[in-house]
């Protein structure tokens, strides 16, 4: 397994700021920024610091697992851990982006034990074919941003897993690669039931 994989900065159209949570007790009373353990109390210079950290320790190897939602906590915990005491462990409140909910706190564990049970599956495997590969990580990448697991890192979690899974399969991804211009409204279709922007994307990166 390669130590590193360029992480990529995510577009400002992800900050901080950009999720409705009413009353969150992960932010400083009466703010949107999120507790965090240098106790920056600026959203721009929390997202610095949190890209600067997670971008860090993207260069270390990424935790080791049977690609399980526990083997999810351990590479999000891996990246946040210098900015979150949260880090690895999924959110309690609910969020939404543009009004549109992403799943509820209570649902999280069994949808991601549904989800990550179809990487056990043939077409996620070692030797498994390449169309079929990609249109299936497509599919369960469109799946787990829905799930949304964590309060904040969750795009950069998927990626770093996307990463994994594409070594396993014999199908690496070139993250490098990715259009900020092009992935993020792929993803937001994906969101909106649309995967075949974001399957476009994913083929892209294929080596």
């Amino acid at each position: 397994m390669p130590k590193s994989y360029g992480l990529i900065e995510l577009p400002k159209a992800v900050s901080l700021s950009d999720y409705d949570v009413i009353d969150d007790p992960y932010c400083y009373k009466g703010t949107f920024v999120l507790k965090n353990k240098a106790d920056i109390r600026d959203a721009e210079r929390l997202e610095a610091f949190e890209l600067e950290m997670s971008n860090s320790r993207a260069q270390e190897p990424l935790p080791p697992g049977k690609f399980t939602p526990q083997h999810y906590c351990k590479i999000h915990h891996h990246l946040f851990r210098d900015v979150y005491t949260w880090a690895g462990k999924p959110r309690t409140v609910r969020t939404s982006k543009g009004g549109n909910a992403f799943c509820y706190p209570e649902y999280i564990d069994r949808e991601m034990k549904k989800l990550f049970a179809k990487l056990r599956t043939e077409v996620f495997l070692p030797g498994a074919e390449r169309g079929a590969f990609v249109t299936a990580a497509a599919d369960f990448l469109a799946e787990l941003n829905a799930i949304h697991p964590f309060r904040e890192g969750n795009g950069r979690s998927q990626l770093a897993f996307l990463h994994l899974l594409g070594l396993r399969s014999g199908h690496p991804f070139e993250l490098q690669r990715i259009d900020r211009e092009t992935f993020l409204p792929a993803m937001i279709a994906s969101f909106g039931g649309n995967n075949e922007p974001l399957l476009g994307e994913l083929k892209k990166l294929l080596t």
